[in-house]
């Protein structure tokens, strides 16, 4: 299935949706990673905080798992969405569907975003709705692959390979409501970004480059790594 290209609108809104709806099973935490303190409050708000400060966003959904209980239902900041699945597509597919309860329309932009990522800035998410806005298919943040790239076999280097045309995928990633919303259940829930949901219906994102700081906090030593580069914000 090839979805039919969208003409570019400099007009239509844009959402960001951000799945939160993770266990943290990799960082080795107590309870839902995104809700760790990093650098004083929750990693989740230090996410929020940088889409907050983003103007021209239409609003900004949050995908929780059902019965979660950490945002306020007056939670100025969010709305919030108790709808998330067991995987990631799943959540977002759901949080698709929750924004257009809330008013949206297919033909609008959604920016999907992991509340993971704490480190992005109101300046990189710009940059991606800047290059997005006049694009056909929308895109995604990316870094070029930095480092040698080695293919294993039985715990040893089998090959080198040739990263000159390799990116790390990031988010946020920037589409059509619809068009994602399409793609996914096509795609099913086992794609991890929605960038590859796209791929499987004919289309190309865009890449946007992103930066090494806008990385996933996954593991128990990246909470370390990402509250000294909040403190570093702060004195800079």
């Amino acid at each position: 299935m090839t979805l039919s290209p969208s003409k570019p609108d400099l007009s239509a809104p844009v959402w960001a949706l951000i799945p939160c709806a993770g266990t943290g099973s990799r960082a080795g935490s107590e309870g839902p990673k995104q809700y760790q303190s990093v650098a004083g409050q929750p990693m989740v708000r230090h996410t929020l905080a940088a889409f907050a400060a983003v103007r021209g966003l239409a609003g900004v959904l949050v995908v929780v798992s059902e019965g979660d209980a950490f945002f306020d239902d007056d939670d100025a900041i969010a709305l919030i969405a108790s709808c998330g699945g067991n995987t990631r597509a799943l959540s977002v597919l759901n949080g698709l569907n929750a924004l257009l309860g809330h008013g949206a329309a297919p033909q609008d932009w959604v920016m999907v975003h992991d509340a993971a990522r704490c480190l992005i800035t109101p300046a990189q998410i710009q940059s991606l709705m800047a290059a997005c806005l006049p694009d056909p298919v929308g895109g995604l943040l990316a870094l070029k692959l930095p480092d040698t790239l080695k293919r294993e076999s039985g715990g040893r280097v089998a090959q080198t390979v040739d990263r000159s045309d390799k990116w790390l995928a990031q988010t946020p990633q920037m589409f059509r409501i619809g068009e994602l919303q399409a793609a996914l259940l096509v795609a099913g829930d086992a794609v991890t970004d929605e960038a590859s949901a796209l791929e499987l219906v004919g289309r190309q994102p865009l890449l946007v480059e992103g930066s090494a700081q806008n990385f996933k906090v996954t593991y128990p030593q990246d909470f370390a790594l990402a509250q000294a580069v909040l403190q570093s914000r702060r004195v800079s």
